[in-house]
């Protein structure tokens, strides 16, 4: 009983480190698609969220939702692009961006952080100038063609009052992946790259990805080969090797963004195994892979 009683007190000293650390600290958090379309998953990744924001932790969610906009366009016969991990937006995909992120797959992010009792405001880059961006230019290939990823932003910059105050009024912003510019235009923009953006800019401590897999794994078919730790040059050694590729190279891009913004470390955790957030944040060993710009943390 009492080697159960210590064992327990030693648990509580050690998230009591951590909650002390990172109190009053900026947490972006981004959830995938994978994370928003489960509801049970959905109320677990909430659920931990509220718990760090009871410790104080300032949070901003930044959400995706492509599973949601695959299965529309699908149903509306709508065709799906993507190439090198990012989607193709026409005009008939952007209309249903809007609908899915700014609607259903928002709200219902919204309905369930409420219900875990979180005080959440749902915005997207267009509110309040929060994401100024421009059209992406057709990208150069290696053959010497080009390709247009059509009415996709690319950030210009930044204006995080909105954020600010919120976060300052105790209200945890949700952001959907849409940006705008001044002349009325609204654009599809990727949720890692805004992620990343909205780090750098609030001078986040931690920056976190809730994803389908565990974190960085060296063979995409092998859970065990999970990398817990990693800088930038490690990555890009993966990148080189073929190891880290698809999909997860924009989070890579995305990831490099913020860390050269000043994000002291991005993480990359599993959204489906239940409680892997907090054990990144409040134990040493964490549960996914823990990124920083170089040498040890």
């Amino acid at each position: 009983m009492v080697s159960a009683q210590s064992s327990s007190y030693a648990s509580l000293r050690s998230v009591a480190r951590y909650v002390r650390q990172f109190r009053n600290k900026v947490f972006v958090v981004k959830l995938g698609g994978e994370v928003l379309s489960d509801p049970g998953i959905r109320r677990g990744v909430c659920e931990q969220l509220a718990l760090l924001a009871s410790f104080s932790m300032r949070i901003i969610v930044v959400h995706g939702g492509g599973n949601g906009l695959d299965s529309i366009c699908a149903s509306l016969d709508i065709p799906v692009e993507k190439r090198d991990g990012r989607r193709v937006t026409s005009p008939q995909v952007l209309d249903v961006a809007k609908m899915v992120f700014a609607g259903s797959v928002h709200m219902d992010l919204l309905a369930e952080l409420r219900a875990a009792g979180m005080a959440c405001v749902g915005l997207t880059g267009v509110d309040a100038g929060l994401l100024h961006a421009t059209r992406r230019p057709p990208v150069a290939l290696p053959d010497g063609g080009s390709t247009d990823f059509g009415l996709v932003g690319d950030i210009t910059t930044v204006d995080p009052a909105i954020l600010s105050h919120l976060l300052a009024g105790g209200y945890t912003p949700v952001v959907a992946p849409l940006s705008g510019d001044d002349d009325g235009a609204v654009y599809n923009t990727n949720a890692d790259t805004i992620a990343a953006a909205l780090a750098g800019a609030v001078g986040a401590e931690k920056l976190f990805f809730m994803l389908k897999v565990p974190g960085v794994l060296r063979d995409v078919s092998n859970p065990s080969t999970l990398v817990p730790y990693a800088t930038v040059a490690d990555l890009d050694a993966m990148v080189a090797d073929g190891s880290l590729a698809g999909g997860m190279l924009p989070k890579f891009a995305a990831i490099r963004a913020a860390l050269a913004g000043g994000v002291r470390s991005a993480h990359l955790v599993s959204g489906l195994t239940a409680d892997a957030l907090l054990a990144e944040v409040f134990t040493n060993e964490g549960s996914g892979t823990m990124v920083v710009a170089e040498g040890r943390a």
